[in-house]
């Protein structure tokens, strides 16, 4: 990956070597581990909106943030007041 994306999701950036294997995962959590698809839309938005999101990385944490707002339990890493 030559580009540094900020405030991007995985999604966002297709030609990620990263894509596949993470919306496989993704689409494999079982469903009574998901957040609802609002909540997980709404958790998202905040990551864009973060300076800590680096090619679909929180910086804070290292984790992939479209897998941790998917996980119902999660919150954000900076502040669980954040999400």
């Amino acid at each position: 990956m030559d580009t540094v994306c900020r405030r991007c999701l995985l999604k966002d950036m297709t030609d990620s070597e990263y894509y596949k294997g993470v919306y496989d995962y993704i689409q494999n959590l079982p469903r009574e581990e998901r957040a609802e698809q609002e909540i997980y839309e709404e958790r998202l938005s905040k990551c864009r909106g973060c300076d800590s999101l680096i090619n679909g990385m929180c910086g804070l944490c290292g984790c992939f943030v479209e897998v941790r707002a998917l996980k119902r339990r999660n919150h954000c890493a900076r502040s669980e007041e954040i999400w």
